[in-house]
């Protein structure tokens, strides 16, 4: 079962887990999907959208817990990204930790994003 992935704010994330729910980021709303990324798509994705951001988190969520609602679609250079068109439920997480920066203003990213946190 393949991990996938999403970067989260720790703060958006905590509402989540109370609620019992996560409907998405501001960008995942405005779009109608979920944003996730496998793991060779995750330092592309961090370093485009989150660099230098921080009080960041990294969900890892097995694919096969989401159902039909999850679409592998194309994006980025037409490779296919996971786009879950349902909101999440915590319960489905694999593991969730925190996503540091490094000095320069990347994220250090799990050295093996399969192993639970």
């Amino acid at each position: 079962m393949p991990l996938i992935y999403k970067i989260c704010p720790a703060a958006l994330w905590a509402e989540a887990e109370r609620s019992g729910r996560f409907d998405g980021a501001p960008v995942d709303l405005a779009d109608g999907y979920i944003h996730f990324s496998t793991g060779a798509q995750l330092a592309e994705t961090a370093a485009k959208h989150f660099a230098g951001q921080e009080g960041l988190l990294l969900i890892a969520v097995a694919d096969s817990r989401l159902g039909d609602a999850l679409r592998y679609e194309p994006s980025r250079g037409g490779a296919p990204f996971p786009h879950l068109y349902a909101p999440l439920d915590p319960k489905a997480v694999r593991w969730v930790a925190p996503l540091p920066l490094e000095a320069d203003g990347s994220h250090a990213l799990p050295d093996d994003l399969d192993v639970p946190r």
